[in-house]
């Protein structure tokens, strides 16, 4: 668990993740950044599933005929091959700036078995064989582009494997017949082989790869009210040493999506390698959720007198405010009040290096609540507050929780002449510490979900806080099935 100390309103944490500014009004809201660390992870669990799919691998049955001095023609056929062992010892994933990935894979070896036949007019005879590949090296060329639907897409753009060596040891009867022409074989083991490792890989990165890609969420909805927009807004670029995959991270109104007024800002990511991969989230995410949230009402409050405890020396009726306000009571003797509050605009949250602030007015209207459900207005209060926020990262989601410190009331009008607003400040204090925090830390502490592909885990994660916005570093472990 990580966790990060700022200031921060009531429901400023909306969250997800890209990189360098694009035209002006298109900078990301989010960027997911790949170093070495992961695509040497990558490449490794690359390696793995292609030589579980090479085990499985059916090879073509091939055959031929060649003339033997002193023998004259002879047809012969292979089949039945199917690959004993493979193992592939070294790969390796680079960028290709401007251009996509390399993944290479060297110093591998594969063994075949199977079993051969020979026909000589009448004569027909059989027996089998084994073959050695050694000294495999592939080498692929993956481009990098993003769907109309928001989502990552690859293709290969090139493929080639290249074998070393193919030793062929032929048994049976006429085996040293074979043997006299194997440099014919061994060569035709060759380019079958080659060329079935480039299909397998085409077939693997088609049917396999860019389905798994299609699980990278485009929308998620947070609840009713909110959805985080995942869509990529254009490829992901490779640099010399990084790869960056730009997301709009914008949160949305499932009622009501509108442009949003302001732009996001230019992230300058700092030169990070000790993780795997890093997560920008810029200040943008964060206030296009408070524009959500405030929009909706869901920062608004109405306070009446069930809520105050028993034991409290005010009562939101006349009666008891006639000590400090003579006169309410004069003009609405016994009668209930009621405060309705609101934030007055979505607050914005500014990162700068090590901290969070943000500034929250509130405004307060207190009525009458006089017969037949009319509420006649009486006074306004304006109520100011700093909040201190704790961000924590688990596994996939940030939560948050708010600690909020004591509030500031100034009687803003009033119809019923002036009076001191102490004991209101310490009625709204209990207020919004017993309630109206806690209903704001309940949503906090649902999280808000990073875009992640299915069957990932990030783990020991570190958080910074930059200027507009929050840098979350972590390593990233396949969970296979």
């Amino acid at each position: 668990m990580v966790t990060l100390k700022g200031t921060l309103p009531s429901l400023l944490l909306g969250t997800l993740l890209t990189f360098t500014s694009g035209a002006l009004g298109a900078n990301p809201g989010l960027v997911v950044r790949i170093t070495d660390q992961g695509l040497e992870y990558v490449a490794q669990e690359e390696l793995l599933a292609l030589q579980k799919k090479l085990h499985k691998v059916t090879l073509p049955n091939f055959d031929g005929d060649v003339r033997i001095k002193h023998f004259g023609s002879v047809d012969y056929g292979f089949h039945s091959l199917k690959i004993q062992s493979c193992k592939l010892l070294g790969s390796a994933l680079k960028l290709l700036p401007n251009q996509g990935l390399l993944f290479s894979v060297s110093d591998s070896f594969i063994q075949v078995t199977g079993d051969w036949k020979v026909r000589k007019r009448i004569l027909r005879l059989n027996g089998s064989f084994d073959v050695k590949v050694k000294g495999i090296t592939i080498s692929v060329n993956l481009l990098l582009d993003s769907e109309p639907s928001g989502r990552p897409k690859v293709a290969v753009s090139s493929c080639s494997s290249h074998i070393h060596d193919v030793e062929v040891d032929i048994s049976g009867d006429l085996g040293w017949l074979l043997n006299l022409f194997h440099n014919q074989i061994e060569s035709r083991f060759r380019k079958a082989l080659e060329s079935k490792i480039c299909d397998i890989i085409q077939d693997s990165v088609t049917s396999e790869l860019q389905p798994y890609l299609q699980t990278l969420p485009v929308t998620t909805k947070i609840d009713h009210l909110a959805g985080l927009d995942y869509s990529l807004m254009g490829a992901p670029q490779a640099t010399d040493q990084t790869l960056d995959v730009m997301f709009k991270g914008e949160i949305f109104s499932q009622d009501d999506r509108s442009p949003v007024a302001f732009l996001a800002p230019v992230m300058n990511l700092p030169e990070e390698h000790s993780r795997m991969v890093y997560f920008a989230i810029s200040n943008y995410a964060f206030n296009t959720a408070s524009l959500v949230y405030h929009k909706a009402g869901f920062l608004n409050f109405t306070i009446t007198d069930d809520m105050i405890p028993p034991d409290s020396n005010i009562r939101l009726n006349t009666k008891s405010f006639r000590a400090f306000v003579p006169r309410i009571a004069r003009l609405y003797p016994n009668t209930n009040l009621e405060l309705q509050g609101a934030v007055i605009s979505a607050p914005c949250l500014n990162f700068s290096p090590g901290n969070l602030s943000t500034a929250a007015q509130m405004e307060i209207e207190a009525f009458v609540l006089l017969p037949n459900s009319v509420k006649e207005p009486v006074f306004r209060l304006g109520v100011a507050t700093n909040v201190s926020a704790m961000l924590t990262f688990n596994t996939s989601k940030i939560t948050g929780f708010l600690e909020p410190e004591k509030i500031q009331v100034e009687l803003k009008e009033s119809k019923v002449g002036l009076f001191s607003v102490e004991l209101l400040e310490a009625l709204l204090n209990y207020y919004l510490l017993n309630n109206f925090y806690p209903k704001v830390n309940d949503k906090l502490a649902e999280g808000f979900p990073l875009p992640l592909l299915k069957k990932i885990q990030l783990y020991d994660p570190i958080l910074q806080i930059h200027k507009d916005f929050l840098f979350l570093g972590t390593n990233v472990r396949y969970l296979r099935v």
